[in-house]
Order: structure tokens, then C-alpha cells, then sequence
């Protein structure tokens, strides 16, 4: 008789139990943990740069960024003095808990507040992988058409906080904003979703607060 053998289960599994054991170091070193995701130029590096103006002074951050081979990305989060550890995927699609927890032993989680885990630009994959995250961040920029929501539906199901980036334009842009909202909320009725420019720091301020919350629930 012809063994099957699933193993997708088998990954995810092995990898939801490195998660559960970062969970549970986080918790008890009192660190809010965010997975920051979204597709390739969506805007997530440009948010974390306007978050570190507006909060590295009063949270002890760090950021672990996730790219297939460059170190851009970190490159430009080292500019504001916080730590910051590049992880390359090699061409893998997403992070996963293993990779999470080579990274943090790099980083002192005792003199840590928040830290950032910026992961690899995608819609797909990284929705599936537990990373030992407390909650879940989605961007999505109004330049990618207002049909994603319903097209990666996981993504979104999942997200804690939704940002719609990149209103600066649009007006430029065939985006239905109400629309793209009312699919999010549809998916994930109790996700928060926030229109944003991050390039011109517009609309942060609901992202800055829910931030410094978070932060608070896990002291």
C-alpha cells in the first residue's frame, strides 16, 4: 500500500513549535513582537523609518529585516541608531521561526521593548508561517490594484492592522479606498484599517498609538 506523505504539514509543523518556544520568550522578556508584511515596494521600509523618528527616543526597538540577498533595507534602518540584523533568504519566499531564532541572538531582548520583524516582500507565503509574533501588520499600497484583499485572502484574514499606503496619489491611481476597506473588514471584521502616505508621514498617528499600546500590554 502507497504511504502519503504530507509535507507541508510536516514544515509547518516543526516550524509552529520553534514559534511557540520564541512566543513564549518574548513574553517572558516582556517584548512586543510585530510581523511587518506586504508585497515589494509596497512601502514597509518607509514606514518603519517614519515609525523609529517618532518613537526610538521613548521604545527600545530593533528590527530584523528579511530580503531574498540585499542588505538595502537594513542599511537604511541602521541610519537611525537602531539595531538591526539582515536575514537572506537565498531566494525563500518568507521567514520562518528557525530563521527568527538565529536572528535574535544577535539582539538583547532584555533592553528591548518592540521589536520589528520586517519579512520578505510577498503576498503569499509568509501569511502561512508562524514566527513567533504577537500580532500581525499588512501594508498595502493603493498602487497595487484594490482586488488583492480578496485575491491573498490569508493575509489579510490574519492581519491585526491594515495600512492602505501611498494616498498621496491617489487620485493618480484606479483605487477603490471604501472598497478595498469593506473587502479587508469582510475578511477580518475586527482588523483596523488606516489609510497612510508614508513618504509624507500622513495618517501615522493611529499607527504610532496602536503601536505604543501594544507595547504597553505585554509590560
Amino acid at each position: 500500500m502507497a504511504v502519503t506523505i504530507d509535507v507541508k504539514a510536516d514544515i509547518l509543523g516543526k516550524n509552529d513549535a520553534v514559534a511557540e518556544e520564541l512566543r513564549n520568550l518574548f513574553k517572558e522578556k516582556h517584548v512586543f513582537v510585530l510581523d511587518l508584511m506586504g508585497s515589494p515596494g509596497c512601502g514597509k521600509t518607509t514606514l518603519l523609518e517614519k515609525t523609529m523618528q517618532a518613537l526610538k527616543d521613548d521604545i527600545n526597538m530593533a528590527v530584523i529585516e528579511g530580503d531574498l540577498f540585499t542588505s538595502k533595507d537594513a542599511d537604511r534602518i541602521d541610519r537611525y541608531g537602531v539595531p538591526v540584523v539582515q536575514i537572506n533568504t537565498a531566494g525563500g519566499c518568507h521567514l520562518d521561526a528557525p530563521m527568527i531564532k538565529k536572528a535574535i541572538e544577535n539582539i538583547d531582548l532584555d533592553k528591548l521593548d518592540l521589536l520589528v520583524i520586517e519579512n520578505v516582500g510577498n503576498l503569499v507565503c509568509p501569511a502561512e508561517f508562524d514566527i513567533g509574533e504577537q500580532k500581525r501588520a499588512v501594508v498595502l499600497s493603493i498602487t497595487e490594484g484594490d482586488d488583492k484583499p480578496m485575491k491573498y485572502p490569508l493575509m489579510f484574514k490574519l492581519a491585526s492592522i491594515v495600512l492602505l499606503n501611498k494616498t498621496d496619489i491617489l487620485k493618480f491611481c484606479n483605487f477603490n479606498l471604501d472598497g478595498a476597506t469593506e473587502d479587508i473588514k469582510t475578511l477580518n471584521p475586527g482588523v483596523e484599517v488606516l489609510p497612510v502616505s508614508c513618504s509624507l508621514g500622513d495618517g501615522l498617528k493611529p499607527w504610532l498609538d496602536w503601536l505604543r499600546e501594544m507595547v504597553r500590554s505585554v509590560k
